[in-house]
């Protein structure tokens, strides 16, 4: 085997790559909600639940792909992932009706779980001793690699139809992964023994999932993400509603000496930002911490969610306020993984962070909601408010409830391992 600090860089180089092309998945989403309604006219709400279903499947299924990654290794777990992501834009790319657009959407969650959970897990077991930026900058794969694919996508949809940017974006990525699924394997068991790592990011003992799940940190940790997941989805997933309602979708924006549609502006910015938040908040909290960057940036993010509902309405500060949401949403990728790493070990750390990551799916439920609660009032500021409380709330339990949970739980750990015996 290469050496342990060289194989790694590349193992890391093609989980973030593998996740570029993921990414459009959830992100590019946007794009193509209001042709399919105009199209088909199920209606926005209708359609969402696609989203939701994807999101869904994406999260909740993690910790099973996880169990065979951490057991068999992530190559096979991500190539049969790189073709299942293929397959479901090919099947939206015909769908003619609801339920095909649901069963597409379940399958492209699986796949991309199953790229998801692996790359992370793969990051957060080569890098023991940098864990917050090695989950960031692959997370930020995810996060930012739609960015690159936005204006071609939009300019697909508008020359050839959304059928067609479904069809050859989705068997292109799918491609990639597949080639990429190759390179990848794990780490030696215990490679992070010889790394110097930090006593406060070092686990006493690696738990089992069935472990993990019966403490009651683990709970806090998931009630935690769930708030700040569901302030950011609310926003994220709605935007290009959110534009069109707002009535800036198509208004042209000329900043920082570039122009463009404001909707496909702030798309291109929103995911840049989105990936430069995970790998920079994650780089923080291995210096200051993991809960008190936490309780930190959800105070941020939920300033922006605010001010975003409530002065969004010009071209300008829709691309800058909209920035400031993704910049302080997209950590929870970076900085939830590698915290639950710390409190329960390496070895068993994909299972582990993707029982946590279903965090996401169960805040997916309430992206819909949100979208009929819009409806219902005709405007967004109440379901903005609410995700800005959400985010308030999880930076109170981050700073009050977990700083202290895991300060607990660490002292515990020690506790029940015995000290090595003096030669």
């Amino acid at each position: 085997m290469e050496s342990t600090h060289g194989n790694r860089w590349v193992q890391l180089l093609a989980g973030i790559v593998c996740m570029v092309m993921i990414a459009n998945l959830q992100y590019g989403w946007n794009l193509f909600v209001n042709p399919i309604d105009q199209k088909f006219h199920w209606g926005r709400a209708a359609i969402q639940v696609a989203f939701s279903v994807f999101v869904l499947t994406e999260t909740w299924l993690v910790p099973i792909e996880g169990w065979f990654v951490d057991r068999f290794g992530p190559r096979a777990v991500v190539s049969l992932g790189g073709a299942l992501v293929a397959l479901a834009w090919a099947i939206d790319s015909l769908a003619d009706s609801l339920p095909a657009l649901y069963i597409a959407a379940a399958i492209s969650g699986i796949g991309a779980g199953a790229i998801y959970g692996t790359c992370v897990g793969n990051a957060l077991k080569w890098f023991a001793d940098r864990r917050g930026l090695a989950a960031g900058l692959t997370a930020a794969g995810f996060g930012a690699g739609a960015a690159a694919t936005v204006v071609p996508i939009r300019a697909v949809i508008e020359a050839h139809g959304y059928a067609q940017a479904f069809l050859w974006f989705g068997l292109g990525q799918g491609a990639v992964v597949l080639v990429l699924a190759q390179v990848l394997r794990a780490p030696p068991h215990h490679h992070h023994a010889s790394m110097m790592i930090r006593r406060a990011y070092h686990a006493a003992r690696d738990h089992l999932w069935h472990e993990t799940l019966r403490t009651p940190l683990f709970w806090a940790m998931y009630v935690t993400f769930v708030l700040v997941a569901s302030g950011g989805l609310m926003a994220t997933a709605q935007l290009a509603s959110i534009a069109a309602d707002f009535g800036v979708a198509n208004a042209p924006i000329a900043f920082l000496g570039l122009a463009g549609a404001t909707l496909s502006f702030a798309l291109t910015v929103d995911n840049v930002l989105n990936g430069l938040a995970r790998p920079f908040f994650g780089w923080v909290s291995d210096h200051i911490g993991r809960e008190i960057t936490m309780g930190i940036v959800f105070a941020l993010g939920a300033a922006s969610i605010w001010a975003l509902g409530n002065f969004g309405r010009s071209p300008v500060a829709f691309v800058l306020l909209s920035g400031a949401v993704y910049f302080t949403w997209g950590e929870i990728f970076s900085l939830f993984p590698a915290l639950c790493t710390d409190a329960f070990g390496a070895r068993f750390a994909t299972t582990n962070a993707g029982l946590l990551y279903t965090a996401k799916g169960t805040a997916a439920l309430l992206v819909p909601l949100a979208n009929l609660l819009a409806g219902a009032q005709g405007d967004w500021r109440t379901v903005f408010a609410i995700a800005a409380a959400m985010n308030l709330v999880a930076s109170f339990l981050a700073l009050v409830v977990l700083r202290p949970m895991l300060a607990a739980h660490r002292a515990a750990m020690r506790a029940e391992t015995p000290a090595p015996s003096a030669a």
